[in-house]
This record gives C-alpha cells, sequence and structure tokens, in this order.
C-alpha cells in the first residue's frame, strides 16, 4: 500500500487550505454577526437573479438539508437580512430573497473578507493560473456537487409593490 499516493495528498491538500481558509475568513464573519453558512446563504442569494432562489434551490446549493435551510433562513430573516416570499405558481414553494439590510450587512463585509481572499488564495496565482484553477474546480464540482448550481437560471419573479 503506498501512503504517498498523490490523490491523497490532493485531497489532503484541499481540506487544509479549506480549514485554513475558514480560519482566515471567520473574524471578518464573526464581527458582521454572520456564521460561514449565514455568509454562504446570503452572498448565493446575493450572486442570484432577482437576488432570490427557491428554498429548495438553495438548499441544494448549500448542501443543508431542507430543515437545515429553513433554519438558517428563519435564522436571517429574524435578523432582517432576508425574507421570505410565496411562489405565484406552485403554492408549496417558496423563495428566500435578500433584503436591502442584507445586501447593506454584505456590503459591510465584503471589502475586508475580498482584501482577505486575495492576500491568501487568489493573489497568490498568476491570472492564467487563476483561470485554469477556477475551470478545475468547476469540473470537479460538477461531479461531486452538480446541484451547486441549481435555480441559478431566472425563475418565476412575483410583482413588488
Amino acid at each position: 500500500m503506498n501512503f504517498d499516493d498523490s490523490r491523497l495528498t490532493a485531497v489532503g491538500l484541499l481540506s487544509e487550505v479549506h480549514a485554513g481558509l475558514m480560519a482566515t475568513f471567520q473574524p471578518v464573519l464573526g464581527a458582521a454577526g454572520l456564521s460561514e453558512i449565514d455568509f454562504e446563504t446570503a452572498i448565493r442569494l446575493a450572486r442570484s437573479p432577482g437576488q432570490r432562489l427557491r428554498m429548495s434551490d438553495l438548499a441544494a446549493q448549500t448542501g443543508l438539508s431542507t430543515s437545515g435551510v429553513t433554519r438558517v433562513v428563519d435564522r436571517l430573516e429574524r435578523e432582517g437580512l432576508v425574507q421570505r416570499e410565496a411562489c405565484s405558481t406552485d403554492r408549496r414553494a417558496s423563495y428566500a430573497v435578500l433584503t436591502e439590510a442584507g445586501r447593506e450587512r454584505l456590503e459591510t463585509v465584503l471589502p475586508q473578507h475580498l482584501q482577505d481572499i486575495d492576500d491568501c488564495f487568489t493573489g497568490l496565482l498568476g491570472e492564467s493560473e487563476l483561470d485554469a484553477f477556477l475551470t478545475t474546480l468547476r469540473k470537479i464540482r460538477g461531479v461531486v456537487r452538480p446541484c451547486a448550481t441549481a435555480g441559478a437560471v431566472e425563475t418565476e419573479a412575483p410583482a413588488r409593490s
């Protein structure tokens, strides 16, 4: 048995990098009152068409169970960062929608968060390295988390008042 197998090294390095990045990001997120999953939920909504996603798509994108995403959205809704909207074409479905307060919270976090990302991650790579890395990550994600982009296309949008 070869314990120095490069496949083990690749997975180990990925795990170590992820843990290190999350430890680096936590102080900024925590200071803004956001956990890692709160931030992931809010930024996914911010980056989605109409800054909204079906709850089922949000669960698929975050890798949470439906009850798990419900708990996160409940917490963010209590803080006024997210609101729920009923789907006008399917009474069983609802949307999580980023509120103005949610956008403002992200705007306070993003400058330092992006600086942290640049300092210890993307800024370490040249442009072609970053492009190749992103392509590689998308290729892997397509196999291990194909639902990570669920709801990424424009969906039915309720009228706003």
